[in-house]
């Protein structure tokens, strides 16, 4: 079962990774499609930890949580309303290594990631964080 918030939407939480004015965009083959690393909440688990956890997990990288960044809204594929909330976040140690879940990952300029980012979603988080920060 998957863990709601207060207005019964799917809690998940994720990060824009960035790193030397670059962002980090994954992979998921079982979807074939390009994200920002994010994931679902564990039960009673705090949307910062959630955060960190999903983004290493699809990543294999340890970060610092910056700036919170917004939420998204939208229903998920089994037409579930979700909520994710994200989180600027920088690299401090990892490595990547492709799993099943995540197979590739990508730096790119983040004007570049709103045209590879499959979903308009993903986009709504990193949009406003490219016209208002020095990665542009």
């Amino acid at each position: 079962m998957a863990e709601l918030n207060e207005h019964g939407e799917v809690r998940a939480a994720g990060g824009v990774v960035v790193r030397g004015g670059e962002v980090l965009v994954v992979h998921r083959p079982k979807y074939d499609d390009w994200s920002l690393p994010k994931g679902k909440a564990e039960p009673g688990e705090p949307d910062e930890a959630c955060a960190l956890r999903e983004v290493e997990e699809e990543t294999g990288l340890v970060c610092e949580l910056g700036d919170e960044l917004g939420t998204v809204r939208y229903r998920d594929r089994l037409d579930r309303p979700k909520a994710v909330r994200y989180w600027e976040m920088r690299p401090v140690s990892g490595a990547f290594e492709p799993t099943g879940e995540v197979d590739e990952i990508r730096w790119i300029r983040p004007a570049d990631a709103l045209r590879v980012l499959t979903y308009a979603h993903d986009g709504e988080v990193l949009a406003p964080y490219v016209r208002h920060t020095r990665l542009t």
